[in-house]
């Protein structure tokens, strides 16, 4: 037989083999491995129910509204003094909370209140608005930003308490807060007591997610490192609420006017100063004179630019002195 009579005959009876499969008896399909509802993934660090101390009251062993008395003056040896000589400002700041602290997605540069707060200590230092490096940082890490002197100051919705003046200074408060809640467009609920075993998030380490845990009943706290992280929860249905201050809220709430709404009455105050290292007294005193001046007509400005259409007609808190 010649090798092309061989290779035809090969090829004819791999042929005749698969009419033959063909035609054998059908086989029951195998059973694909059982897939669970997959759930779209979290944002990371996410904590559902974190650990933490919720026990007792809150530290009321002082007054946190009052600050040292205002001193615009620069010593040679001073905090300010060497911050000058540096040439600039180191601000910690948000960059994820619409309205306070957020990044502009075309030009990549910072806006909101607190943005602006801190400018004008820069414009009192320098002359110059823009002589302040912003550098971005979580709820969790404002404490030890300044504890360890990463920055000169923090300006980023920082609520001043008793437990935090043990370990950093503020200056005098330049805006009033209170939490609140913000659910999606067709919730129920009308306040936080109306989340009871349901999933409510805020930022880690924040008063907010310790008033959650503590609330009765007791909605289940979900901890982010950022505030857009709860939106973007809420958005894809992962939580049934966001609680924080309404300031936060408002900026959430302008991202999403028609997929979700601000419930319920203010249940604490929120009284917002400027982070400043323990033992740097002197900036303190002098953060307290910018903002003497910035309540005369910046704070109001910046107020109705970024704040006025979603939370109304407000004046800057007057400063109390220790």
């Amino acid at each position: 037989m010649t090798p092309r009579i061989r290779t035809r005959g090969a090829v004819l009876a791999a042929l005749f083999a698969v009419v033959l499969a063909g035609c054998s008896p059908v086989t029951e399909p195998v059973d694909p491995a059982p897939v669970d509802s997959v759930s779209q993934p979290m944002p990371a660090n996410t904590e559902i129910d974190p650990k933490f101390d919720t026990a007792g009251s809150a530290d009321e062993s002082c007054d946190p509204t009052a600050s040292l008395r205002p001193d615009s003056s620069i010593p040679a040896s001073s905090t300010m003094a060497e911050i000058k000589q540096r040439g600039h400002l180191i601000a910690g700041v948000d960059q994820n909370t619409f309205l306070f602290g957020f990044s502009d997605p075309e030009t990549g540069e910072l806006h909101g209140f607190d943005i602006d707060i801190a400018k004008e200590i820069a414009r009192a230092l320098f002359g110059d608005p823009e002589a302040v490096r912003f550098k971005a940082i979580s709820s969790a890490e404002r404490v030890d930003a300044l504890a360890n002197g990463d920055v000169d100051i923090v300006v980023r919705t920082f609520s001043i308490t008793c437990e935090r003046l043990k370990q950093i200074n503020f200056s005098t408060v330049y805006y009033v807060a209170g939490q609140r809640v913000l659910v999606g467009a067709d919730s129920s609920a009308r306040s936080l007591s109306d989340l009871g075993g349901q999933r409510v998030c805020a930022a880690r380490d924040s008063t907010s997610l310790k008033n959650i845990a503590n609330s009765t009943p007791r909605p289940v706290p979900v901890a982010v490192d950022d505030w857009s992280d709860c939106l973007v929860l809420l958005q894809q249905g992962q939580v049934a609420a966001v609680s924080t201050d309404d300031t936060i809220l408002a900026g959430m709430r302008a991202q999403d006017r028609s997929g979700t709404k601000i419930i319920g009455e203010r249940f604490t105050e929120e009284y917002y100063g400027v982070g400043i290292p323990k033992q740097n007294e002197d900036m303190v005193r002098y953060v307290n004179a910018v903002l003497e001046d910035v309540r005369g007509g910046a704070w109001q400005a910046s107020y109705n630019r970024w704040l006025r259409q979603d939370l109304g007609a407000a004046s800057p808190p007057k400063p109390e002195y220790r």
